[in-house]
């Protein structure tokens, strides 16, 4: 059998105390123990490690060669404790996020700044991404959790409320849609060219969801991956882009107009991403915390908080 740690111990104590006694009272064991864990360490080895009479007890030749070697077993075991209990503190780590761009635009960064305040040794790998790869990325352990929208069921993921994304209609000044009374229905949008986010996006499902719903056919005018392109178009005179509200931050709006669209089905929830059948490390929920309390003190948020059960997801 190989040696145990508490038998290296063992060893180590008699080696500095050349004494049983000493040792003994060092590791908080009896002698007569103490003893039986030294001759257990001789046996695994096949080697004795010390010369003992009723007076003297020695270090062997074989004992003096492998001190050294046991010496950096306890060291190495020491920097793992001490490791294992600053991951468990959260003192010391990597957190590894998948998010949709929209999220890592304007409240992963501002959490990632806090964070970094009350926990200097953590580093934090952001990967921003469509909809479907922060499944997959979770799933294929590419990353921690992710922050995205489970638009179908899933077995292999789990997810936990985090935010409401509501839809809008984004358009140049002066277009029709900026002066229409009344709340603006997805029937108002659909009479004008639109432009819309990318077949794999959340948005998109959402939306081709919703047409379904209403049974209306439209007129794609163009299709971006990323909602700054998506509202370039609209300057350009394009059309109406259906974005999330959060498309004014991390799709520079500046100079376009924007409404709310009415339609509660058509909003997107963003939730924590991970997997069913694990749990994230004490660092990774750190994070998670950071991120929940950045989405709760925003003002003037363009997400709202929306803390709720895996099933309103």
């Amino acid at each position: 059998m190989a040696p145990t740690f508490r038998q290296i111990q063992a060893f180590l104590a008699v080696a500095e105390h050349l004494k049983f006694v000493k040792a003994a009272e060092e590791l908080h064991v009896s002698q007569p123990a103490l003893t039986v864990q030294i001759n257990q360490l001789e046996a695994a080895l096949s080697i004795k490690l010390f010369n003992r009479t009723k007076r003297q007890v020695s270090l062997t030749a074989a004992g003096k060669d492998l001190l050294p070697l046991f010496e950096r077993i306890a060291s190495d075991m020491d920097n793992v404790m001490a490791a294992s209990s600053d991951i468990h503190e959260a003192r010391r780590g990597v957190v590894r996020i998948a998010c949709l761009p929209s999220v890592a635009a304007r409240i992963v960064p501002i959490a990632m700044a806090r964070f970094r305040e009350t926990h200097p040794n953590i580093r934090v790998h952001v990967r921003d991404v469509l909809g479907e790869e922060i499944v997959e990325m979770v799933k294929m352990n590419a990353v921690d959790f992710g922050i995205g929208a489970r638009l179908t069921p899933d077995r292999e993921i789990k997810v936990e409320g985090f935010l409401t994304d509501h839809i809008c209609a984004f358009y140049q000044k002066g277009h029709p849609l900026e002066g229409a009374t009344g709340n603006l229905k997805l029937n108002d949008c659909v009479r004008y060219p639109l432009i819309l986010t990318s077949l794999n996006s959340s948005v998109r499902v959402l939306f081709e969801r919703s047409m379904a719903r209403e049974g209306v056919e439209v007129d794609i005018a163009g299709e971006a991956n990323y909602m700054s392109t998506a509202l370039g178009m609209v300057r350009a005179g394009m059309g109406v882009a259906i974005l999330p509200m959060s498309a004014i931050d991390a799709g520079n709006a500046q100079g376009l107009g924007y409404r709310p669209i009415d339609a509660p089905w058509l909003n997107r929830r963003i939730g924590f991403i991970r997997k069913a059948s694990g749990s994230l490390s004490p660092v990774a929920e750190h994070f998670v915390k950071a991120l929940q309390d950045a989405g709760e003190s925003l003002p003037n948020a363009t997400f709202q908080s929306s803390r709720r059960s895996d099933s309103a997801i």
